[in-house]
């Protein structure tokens, strides 16, 4: 009995603490996070910037879309999103309007690439390099006529660059799934005239690889010279190769990995979650209103800590804090600043800022059905023989060169290459392979007799380098004697291959001369 009314005063308390249970206290924000004024009182209400700015763009996107349903009103698509994809007078779209066979779902019924070119094609149609993108970038890699501003890779694309257009004919298309020009969850489904949404396919890397190909065929071009690809590009490129054994020549795969790893695959799950938190998202379906302007630029911010790396964040901001304006309220003398509970530090900024400028620029269901992808990503034997996919044979031997360099005598890029290659990382094979190795071995034999280039980078955090020696090792273990294996360091992290001009170009275009 006494225990029963004990259990129930106890109820009682936590379902209504007693007044003097707890004490409130008022929070104190550096000024950029205050109310103006020294005032501390209890009846302050603190004032938040940062998430003001969040309210701030969504009313500005509220009235942008209002003032776009005006003026397209008799649009039967309605407004485009506030992500809009580039002009699509900048690339070529080549529509495929058969069924694209599909790895987890049934066939497309039919899907567009979108794509861009640089360099000549040669008469024989034997120079052709195919680049594969990084999750969210579109086909423009460089500068073109039609648009001249620099594309992601601008630096490596050209004249007497990594892919030398003096050489090559470069294509780059933006990937199936995507929403810049190609066929994504973001495109009309002409079943119902309406966005697929979430009623799009999951996909895989094996498919994207499928449509590239679709436009090579229609492009009439048999054979690659090469597949280049980084980051997911890598696994495009070496899927190209799994693939096409006879149709691909070499392999470029720069911070890369033949199988997602448990670690990569949780970063991108904890993107996915805050951008499916997003109320706007709306189980994808939120077309007809606001994107989850929010939840993108978390889930960006959540990327960015796993595109560069410590040491450069280390180098680049250090521990410093952001500059106060001069109209904030002067310090007490007898105190430290006040911390702020919105972004203070260098490093916090910039990772708001990356966040703020991504949130818009991408849709929101391709970030999700493209990472997915990039998870279930595995060319390990038992794996592919989960997805059905036959095991092609490898090429009968190795690819010839073009008759346009077979004739070349060795080039200084050629030399520097072997240069980088001398003096580069290498690593004695495993005392203890993994388990899953011989089964990594098993599934890339198709690759046995193509030339392979691997990448990787020191600093990466997302794909160490420890995949690609992986890669690397399996690929040796299945009978191919022609891996290059190259490690770089440096303090960029996985972002490298988009700023090391001189160490990822030079190795590239040594290994293609």
């Amino acid at each position: 009995m006494n225990a029963g009314k004990a259990g129930s005063k106890a109820l009682r308390w936590l379902s209504k603490p007693p007044a003097r249970a707890y004490r409130s206290h008022p929070i104190r924000t550096a000024s950029q996070c205050s109310a103006p004024g020294p005032s501390t009182a209890p009846h302050d209400r603190p004032h938040f910037p940062c998430v003001d700015a969040h309210a701030a763009r969504e009313s500005k996107i509220i009235s942008s879309r209002s003032a776009s349903s005006s003026s397209t009103a008799s649009s039967s698509s309605g407004p485009e999103p506030p992500y809009a994809r580039p002009n699509p007078t900048t690339y070529k779209v080549y529509h495929h309007d058969s069924p694209l066979p599909l790895t987890y779902a049934d066939p497309l019924p039919s899907f567009d690439i979108a794509y861009e070119t640089w360099g000549t094609l040669s008469p024989r149609k034997d120079n052709v390099i195919l680049l594969h993108t990084g999750l969210s970038a579109s086909s423009h890699a460089a500068s073109t006529e039609l648009n001249p501003a620099d594309g992601w890779w601008e630096k490596f694309i050209g004249p007497g660059r990594a892919l030398d257009t003096n050489q090559f004919f470069i294509i780059c298309t933006n990937v199936l799934g995507g929403c810049y020009g190609s066929t994504g969850p973001s495109s009309i489904d002409p079943t119902t005239g309406e966005p697929y949404a979430t009623r799009f396919p999951v996909l895989s890397i094996f498919d994207m690889v499928r449509a590239q190909f679709c436009l090579l065929d229609h492009l009439g071009i048999e054979r690659l010279y090469a597949s280049v690809g980084s980051s997911m590009g890598a696994m495009q490129s070496l899927a190209a190769g799994w693939l096409y054994p006879e149709r691909v020549g070499k392999v470029v795969s720069i911070s890369g990995t033949a199988r997602s790893s448990p670690s990569a695959i949780a970063m991108r799950f904890a993107q996915r979650s805050v951008l499916m938190a997003d109320p706007n998202w709306k189980n994808g379906f939120y077309y007809d209103g606001l994107p989850p302007h929010t939840g993108m630029k978390l889930a960006r911010q959540i990327a960015t800590i796993t595109y560069r790396s410590g040491p450069e964040w280390d180098l680049r901001f250090g521990r410093k804090l952001r500059a106060l304006p001069e109209s904030d309220a002067p310090r007490a003398p007898d105190r430290p600043r006040t911390p702020a509970l919105c972004p203070d530090f260098l490093i916090e900024t910039y990772l708001d800022h990356q966040g703020e400028e991504f949130c818009l620029k991408y849709d929101a269901n391709s970030l999700i059905y493209i990472s997915k992808a990039m998870d279930l990503f595995d060319m390990t034997a038992p794996a592919l023989a989960e997805l059905r996919l036959p095991m092609p044979a490898p090429r009968a031997g190795p690819p010839p060169l073009p008759p346009s360099l077979a004739a070349r005598e060795e080039s200084p890029a050629h030399a520097q290459y072997h240069h980088l290659l001398s003096h580069s990382k290498s690593h004695p094979p495993p005392p203890n392979p993994p388990l899953h190795l011989p089964d990594l071995a098993a599934g890339l034999r198709p690759l046995s007799n193509t030339p392979v280039l691997i990448l990787g980078v020191q600093s990466d955090i997302l794909f160490p380098v420890e995949q690609q020696r992986e890669v690397a090792d399996a690929l040796r273990i299945a009978g191919n004697q022609m891996v290059s294996y190259y490690e770089l360091g440096g303090v960029w992290g996985h972002d490298t291959f988009l700023l090391d001009v001189q160490n990822v170009g030079g190795a590239i275009r040594g290994f293609l001369s």
